[in-house]
């Protein structure tokens, strides 16, 4: 994917994010190829369970943003939409603060469902959690 495609394609990216989850959770498209998509969000208290570390449900909407996010850009949004069918994660490591980056890897992109393998990393690279998004692609309502 050039260049020029790539930064289109993260404009419209940050347009979608208005108003949603991913604007709250302040989670960013940051990079994009044929078949992947990066995201980024920053860890502070507004995303702290009691304890004060990371909450596993804002890890889980990091990746599922960034999983749905991809299967949106292989699918003709006229006509089609895609819907989280499954998350499954892997919590690996707490963190109370920084910057995590999730990386949705497509492994079957198929008709009717999408599979990604999702990897969430903090600013200095360790692995955060692990993630499997399946989405369903079903036809757009009229």
């Amino acid at each position: 994917m050039d260049t020029g495609h790539r930064q289109q394609v993260l404009a419209r990216l940050k347009e979608m994010r208005v108003g949603t989850l991913m604007e709250t959770l302040d989670i960013r498209y940051t990079d994009v190829g044929e078949d992947w998509l990066t995201a980024t969000m920053p860890v502070g208290p507004r995303v702290h369970q009691p304890m004060g570390i990371l909450h596993g449900g804002a890890t889980a909407a990091l990746a599922e943003s960034v999983g749905s996010a991809a299967s949106a850009l292989r699918l003709d949004l006229e006509r089609e939409v895609g819907v989280g069918l499954e998350l499954s994660m892997n919590h690996l490591r707490s963190v109370r603060e920084g910057m995590l980056t999730a990386r949705a890897v497509l492994i079957h992109g198929g008709r009717s469902t999408h599979l990604w393998n999702i990897g969430v990393t903090d600013e200095y690279g360790r692995q955060i959690a692990w993630g499997r998004l399946i989405v369903m692609v079903r036809p757009r309502a009229n």
